[in-house]
């Protein structure tokens, strides 16, 4: 499977709206052509939408984390959205939560790059607990 994107923007915020797996390959180089476009804009704020990806390997969470490392050089960030379990297998190894801020809902990711509108953290042990004690419910759209 490949990986799609589609590129939209809320309120001055760029939302990449990843479909498909992030993994060694053609899948990382469209990626990064995505991150690239977005890295014209000065200081660049970007939203990657996780909801539709279904893996991200090991190559792909290091693709992620040098996208985090230069959009910061050029006073850009990005924040993720909509993880899941199946792409955050890799989570708890890497420590990703120390390098990007991750909201489960779209509106708080977007809310987080404006100060005074009340965030809401995504608690990443809660939301594997979930999974654990079979709490977690599908979300409306599947």
């Amino acid at each position: 499977m490949s990986l799609d994107i589609i590129q939209r923007e809320r309120e001055g915020i760029t939302l990449l709206d990843l479909k498909g797996r992030i993994v060694a390959g053609p899948e990382i180089v469209v990626f990064w052509s995505a991150i690239e476009g977005v890295s014209k804009t000065p200081e660049p704020k970007v939203i990657l939408n996780l909801h539709k990806i279904d893996l991200i390997d090991s190559s792909g969470l290091g693709a992620m984390v040098m996208c985090q490392t230069h959009l910061r050089k050029i006073r850009g960030v990005a924040k993720l959205a909509f993880p899941d379990r199946n792409n955050l297998q890799l989570v708890p190894l890497a420590k990703i939560d120390t390098i990007f801020e991750i909201f489960d809902d779209e509106t708080e990711a977007v809310n987080s790059f404006f100060p005074g509108r009340e965030i809401r953290r995504f608690d990443i042990l809660a939301f594997v607990a979930q999974f654990k004690d079979g709490r977690a419910k599908p979300r409306k759209d599947e």
